[in-house]
């Protein structure tokens, strides 16, 4: 494998660059540079996708499928920009049974970050999640304030409610716990750190280090609250 197939500080360049000159006809007149860069996104996310499938197991997609478009959506946006300014994508784990999904993110100035966890969970299962945490919170707890989980993550992260939930007390000693929104979990990277040809493995790595949070989370959203497997799953 060239050298040149790895993400490098030219990734970095151009998006950098992007930035300062985002209109369509810097873009367009360094076409060719950005879909060299293009490909070394896309490499990466075959090389993580490897990595991945060697503990988890993820829908089928193609490194090239997990990237997201680069053009943004300005229609509903005061900010006109048509680019975005990193590279970034998504893989989903595989059958309903594994609920959670990893994302990665790549941009200039310390900003790449890997994460993953339940951006948008819809309201039946942000219930059934505030249900299971009134009835047994030490079980998160223990997960959240595990070595591991802190070293990578540092702590729990999301969109929380002012006070509680609705149909929950705003004394429940887990209301720390009830009041997320989202269950984020989130790693950043220094510029160095993404750059160097091992990020692939480092990136899996804190992929594999959600699996006990993602494991949780999967046996309360595919059970009911007396721990009886469902047959269908709300989404």
């Amino acid at each position: 494998m060239s050298s040149t197939t790895f993400l490098d500080q030219a990734t970095f360049d151009f998006l950098s660059e992007l930035k300062e000159n985002n209109n369509r006809e810097w873009f367009n007149a360094h076409k060719d540079r950005y879909k060299t860069e293009h490909n070394k996104a896309i490499n990466f996310a075959e090389q993580l996708i490897e990595e991945v499938n060697k503990f988890d197991v993820l829908e089928p997609v193609s490194g090239k499928k997990s990237l997201f478009r680069i053009y943004r959506d300005v229609r509903f946006s005061k900010d006109k920009a048509p680019y975005k300014t990193h590279f970034s994508g998504q893989l989903k784990r595989a059958t309903a049974m594994r609920r959670g999904g990893y994302y990665f993110h790549l941009e200039p100035g310390g900003k790449s970050i890997i994460a993953g966890g339940f951006f948008a969970p819809s309201s039946p299962d942000l219930k059934r999640i505030r249900t299971e945490i009134v009835a047994d919170p030490e079980s998160f707890r223990k997960i959240i304030n595990d070595p591991v989980f802190k070293d990578t993550f540092g702590e729990l992260r999301g969109n929380k409610v002012k006070t509680a939930p609705k149909g929950f007390s705003k004394e429940d000693p887990a209301i720390d716990l009830l009041r997320y929104k989202q269950y984020l979990l989130i790693r950043e990277f220094s510029d160095e750190e993404t750059l160097a040809k091992d990020f692939y493995k480092k990136a899996a790595e804190t992929f594999q280090n959600m699996l006990p949070f993602f494991g949780l989370i999967s046996s309360i959203l595919t059970t009911d609250e007396n721990g009886v497997p469902l047959e269908e799953h709300l989404y």
